[in-house]
């Protein structure tokens, strides 16, 4: 036993010193600090987000980022049948599993937390709620830090 041992040594030390690489890598990009700024979103995420994404400025508009990820909702029609929307099985899995992923862990933060109540408290599903690619997409257009809102009460 002491063979695989030693070769699963090795490759547990080569896992790391790549994160350190792949976080040193992301430390340099100008964007780092914006992406790392939004609830949710480590260093990880931000890796993915700016391999897949980059800047945001090849799409128009956050639901064009939102369909390239495979999170807009879909209308599936043939003929005069029409059924309703759908969220589609295509799109980015990596984009759509990191924006997944980054949401369940920013529910932890009390604005991030409001935001979805809110929205569920409007009739929004789950997954609608969920999702905050235009916030990820204004952040990336404007090159502006994450701000949460202070909540206006009525």
């Amino acid at each position: 036993m002491p063979s695989p041992a030693k070769s699963l040594a090795a490759v547990h030390e080569q896992r790391r010193a790549l994160e350190a690489q792949i976080e040193a890598l992301l430390e340099a990009h100008p964007l780092s600090q914006v992406l790392t700024s939004m609830p949710g979103i480590g260093v990880r995420t931000a890796a993915v987000l700016l391999t897949t994404v980059g800047d945001g400025s090849s799409f128009p508009s956050a639901a064009h980022l939102a369909s390239y990820a495979g999170l807009a909702p879909t209308t599936r029609q043939s003929g005069s049948s029409i059924h309703g929307e759908h969220v589609p099985r295509g799109g980015n899995r990596q984009l759509k599993r990191a924006m997944f992923l980054s949401v369940f862990a920013a529910l932890h933060d009390p604005a991030s937390r409001t935001y979805y109540d809110r929205c569920r408290a409007r009739g929004k599903t789950h997954t609608q709620a969920l999702l905050r690619i235009s916030i990820l997409f204004a952040t990336l257009r404007d090159g502006t830090f994450y701000e949460p809102r202070t909540p206006r009460i009525a």
